[in-house]
């Protein structure tokens, strides 16, 4: 029996994130508004910068560390789910589902009754499991980044967390 757990990145934690960045930027570089190229330059203090003012979690199988989720105030009221992405071996196994459930948490728990996100056009797993957290399309689109014609639409979730199961799991 596998356990997957969710835990925050703590500031200390920047090499692990910055690993886990560039790991899903190099997994699934169309999912993303950022390019591995222009993040493989980041400085310590960047990647410091980013945990510092976000909420930002991994997901771990034992030891080994299998996604990552981060949320960022973007309101008063509205924060942001950004960078979700799970290690190809741990998909279909309820990671992503925890990520979000915990990111979501975190949200309530700072006083965001609004959360949004931006899903890459075709992406129908990810649309389909923010569906299943509430998230609806706001009507809202965007190119994915500026001067390129892949979009991404804006989904957006309101009321509490509903779950409280985030945090461990096991399958």
């Amino acid at each position: 029996m596998t356990t997957l757990s969710v835990r925050p990145l703590e500031v200390e934690d920047w090499a692990r994130y910055r690993t886990l960045r560039l790991a899903a930027l190099a997994d699934a570089p169309q999912a993303f508004g950022s390019t591995l190229e222009r993040e493989q330059v980041f400085t310590q203090e960047r990647w410091r910068a980013r945990l510092a003012r976000r909420g930002q979690f991994v997901a771990e199988d034992g030891d080994e560390a299998c996604g990552l989720i981060g949320v960022v105030p973007e309101a008063p009221g509205i924060a942001q789910v950004v960078s979700m992405w799970v290690h190809p071996s741990a998909r279909g196994r309820g990671t992503a589902d925890l990520l979000l459930l915990t990111a979501l948490r975190w949200a309530q728990d700072h006083g965001f009754s609004r959360v949004e996100l931006w899903v890459t056009e075709g992406n129908t797993a990810a649309e389909r499991l923010y569906a299943r957290h509430g998230f609806q399309r706001t009507g809202r689109v965007q190119p994915v980044r500026e001067g390129e014609p892949r979009r991404e639409f804006r989904m957006a979730r309101s009321g509490p967390a509903g779950d409280d199961r985030a945090g461990t799991a096991t399958g």
